[in-house]
């Protein structure tokens, strides 16, 4: 149905890299999911009324709740859309993210209130009337938001969209919480035995954990978070498919909403290579990073010596050093300074956030390398390292 729609409603649907397109599936999502979830939360409210059924009512104020969501998913894919204005260079694109945050927090807010009700039927019971209607609303239910699970999910991996993922998510559970309330009605009439407020209790449960995972899921990207390694490997083979760049680091990228990345980095380049030239490589990286990765690149230039026996001898002796262990580090920027007494090793030092060592003790470790090295040759080393922590 969605892909008729959109073949229908949004102009080359297929090009869903384009921002434009992107969005208007957005909407198109979001609308799509307001019609259903209205459509099913009056069909329950009025079952659960007719029945008396607090679990049937719950779940259907649940999906009311959710056209709500879906209503300011689809605020959060219209805003994210406006250009770049003097108050916001960068877009509007984490409206999305924002949208996200905000559905994640209606649920929570439902689910208190859903869980509320459902312990007042714990402690005074009310005899339902669970009948064959009520059965089968709840699996023509079950079937609806399976479609909409379904379509969300395909969304949510095609646009890359955490919204989209979210939605699809408190789907699944909708149908997992009315499978339950199923079986409550099967065991209530085939026992007698009255389970209607604890399945409340279980689905407003349910809700909860939904909206919790939602929410921190939608406030990743709005904190800032690493890219994924397959972006940063695909960024590494744009970069050194260029034979005058030498090696990369110090890598940035800065998320401002789907398809709206701003990244930075460090490329080596022979320190003895013509600068005009270099310089121009270096544009046409930026260039086809821009085309390729639909991100907008700024990349520095570190010179570097690489023509240089006794730089590189010592550089391949400390990157042995340092890869003998499970530590995970790596360096870059690698310099050698010779004086009269002594020599310097300069150097930038990459430790990984999740190392427990502290500088201190990191520091101790790559002096360890000089003193070996000044045992080994006789000649005294020292080492100057600048020691930064990333997940890059």
């Amino acid at each position: 149905m969605i892909t008729l729609l959109a073949k229908i409603f949004i102009k080359n649907y297929k090009d869903t890299e384009n921002i434009e397109v992107r969005r208007k599936w957005g909407i198109l999502s979001a609308g799509l999911g307001i019609f259903f979830d209205l459509l099913l939360g009056c069909g329950k409210a009025i079952v659960g009324a007719l029945s008396n059924s607090v679990a049937i009512l719950a779940d259907g104020f649940n999906n009311i709740t959710d056209s709500f969501s879906a209503i300011i998913s689809l605020f959060g894919f219209k805003l994210s859309g406006q250009k770049a204005d003097k108050e916001h260079p960068f877009g509007h694109g984490r409206f999305e993210y924002i949208s996200g945050l905000l559905v994640s927090v209606v649920i929570i807010v439902m689910s208190v209130e859903l869980f509320r009700e459902s312990l007042n039927k714990v402690f005074h019971p009310e005899i339902p009337d669970f009948s064959f209607l009520a059965i089968g609303t709840m699996t023509v239910s079950i079937l609806a938001k399976l479609y909409m699970f379904y379509y969300n999910t395909r969304l949510s991996k095609k646009l890359n969209s955490v919204t989209l993922k979210t939605v699809a998510k408190d789907s699944i559970s909708d149908c997992v919480a009315m499978f339950f309330i199923i079986i409550t009605a099967l065991i209530y009439n085939i026992f007698g035995l009255n389970l209607d407020g604890y399945m409340g209790l279980a689905v407003s449960c349910i809700i909860f954990y939904t909206g919790f995972t939602a929410a921190k899921e939608t406030m990743t990207p709005l904190l800032g978070q690493p890219p994924s390694k397959d972006f940063v490997k695909k960024v590494r083979e744009i970069v050194l498919s260029h034979p005058d760049i030498l090696d990369m680091h110090d890598l940035m990228v800065h998320d401002y909403g789907p398809g709206r990345l701003i990244i930075s980095l460090h490329a080596e380049v022979p320190a003895k290579g013509d600068i005009l030239e270099l310089h121009d490589v270096i544009d046409n990286t930026e260039l086809e990073l821009h085309e390729k990765l639909l991100c907008q690149a700024t990349i520095h230039m570190d010179p570097v010596e690489n023509d240089n026996p006794e730089v590189n001898r010592l550089k391949n002796l400390l990157e042995t050093y340092v890869k003998n262990t499970d530590i995970g580090l790596n360096f870059h920027d690698f310099r050698v300074v010779d004086g009269p007494t002594h020599t310097n090793l300069i150097f930038d030092l990459v430790v990984p956030y999740n190392c427990q060592m502290k500088d201190s003790e990191i520091h101790e470790f790559i002096i360890g390398f000089a003193k070996k090295m000044s045992a080994e040759e006789n000649k005294k080393y020292y080492v100057k390292e600048t020691i930064e922590r990333g997940f890059i």
